[in-house]
């Protein structure tokens, strides 16, 4: 950033930021009334470290994951969203465009900073310590949950069984067209994939 005072780097990057809020995502809010915003998942998966912390693999940095999930979604400014069962040649060019958006936005830091919270989205990303597995995993779990709730809206849009939603690509359960599901009963609040697949993985088993 070259002579530019550090406090003036920080809040041009707060201030760019800001554009997450427009980022919308596939999935919807819970009640199904809209698409929800990077924003607003980021913030939501933050509140998840903080609540479901006591089920992170003993020692998981906690303070870590939540910087990582605040950080992790930020690309997505430059990047936009990528539907999470996108075909393989979006994905690569996603992921190609992510890079170049980290390079960007970490870019308006002071270098130090700048490099730290590459650092960590770099682990994120490539989701090999216990940080980045438990982050990764509340990923997964947030959308999911917020899809069932929804009874599977995102699902019917997207064309599950025909190879372009969770279960044409043979992920978490079943084959064939989604039915609507059922809202869920509040003693069980988690959708059976999250309980046999992803729960199993926020807990390192």
């Amino acid at each position: 950033m070259g002579d530019m005072d550090p406090l003036d780097s920080q809040l041009r990057f707060v201030l760019e930021a800001d554009r997450l809020k427009s980022v919308l995502r596939r999935s919807t809010l819970n009640d199904g009334s809209r698409r929800e915003n990077s924003a607003e998942h980021s913030w939501h998966l933050a509140l998840m470290a903080l609540v479901l912390g006591e089920h992170a693999p003993r020692g998981t940095d906690l303070a870590k994951v939540s910087a990582m999930v605040v950080l992790h979604d930020l690309v997505e400014i430059d990047a936009g969203d990528l539907y999470v069962y996108a075909d393989e040649a979006a994905q690569r060019r996603q992921a190609v465009a992510e890079r170049a958006a980290a390079d960007r936005l970490f870019g308006l830091l002071p270098p130090e900073q700048g490099a730290a919270f590459r650092a960590l989205w770099d682990e994120f990303e490539q989701r090999i310590t216990p940080e980045a597995r438990f982050a990764r995993a509340l990923d997964r779990l947030q959308p999911l949950i917020a899809n069932y709730e929804a009874g599977g809206k995102t699902w019917h849009h997207r064309g599950p069984g025909t190879g372009k939603g969770p279960v044409g690509r043979g992920r978490f359960a079943g084959t064939g067209p989604v039915r609507p599901q059922p809202r869920l009963r509040r003693r069980s609040p988690w959708h059976p994939a999250a309980r046999t697949r992803i729960i199993p993985e926020v807990r390192g088993r």
